[in-house]
């Protein structure tokens, strides 16, 4: 895992934490057990592009479910090295 990579994931553990409401998420839990739904796959997905620059498809967020799954790919696919 890059550096990048590293900062994404704490990244969306955060937003995690912000938007399902739980102070105590990590880098593998999961979206669904955490109680996520589809408004709260929008607000992260916003806040990814807010803070990233980049538009992320909400469908990611329910393909890959836990903040390290999510990063790999946003890491992959939209993020410039």
């Amino acid at each position: 895992m890059t550096t990048t990579a590293r900062t994404t994931t704490d990244l969306l553990v955060s937003v995690y934490r912000e938007v399902l409401g739980i102070d105590d998420l990590d880098r593998d839990s999961d979206f669904y057990e955490a109680g996520g739904d589809s408004l709260s796959a929008f607000q992260i997905t916003g806040r990814l592009q807010e803070a990233l620059g980049v538009e992320v498809p909400v469908s990611l967020v329910f393909a890959y479910p836990t903040p390290a799954d999510l990063a790999d790919v946003v890491e992959s696919d939209f993020v410039e090295a």
